[in-house]
């Protein structure tokens, strides 16, 4: 059974509920060691996802780049 991967709008939602039980003092206190384990592990995605697009983008852009400095410039 293949286990369905978080998106970053999901984890950005579930972190923004924690905050505000967190904030709202509507959670239990037995509960809230478990809900920062959960943030931190979502923060940690939300980061590694972030990183990852970054990295994704800055190599497109570098290779446009190197397409552009490749190919002479065309007359209008």
């Amino acid at each position: 059974m293949s286990k369905k991967r978080e998106s970053y709008k999901d984890a950005i939602k579930e972190l923004e509920k924690i905050v505000a039980e967190i904030e709202d003092e509507n959670i239990e206190v037995d509960m809230l060691a478990e809900k920062v384990k959960r943030a931190s592990y979502l923060i940690r995605l939300c980061k590694n996802r972030l990183k990852s697009t970054d990295d994704e983008v800055k190599g497109v852009l570098s290779e446009l780049e190197k397409e552009s400095n490749a190919t002479p410039d065309e007359p209008f």
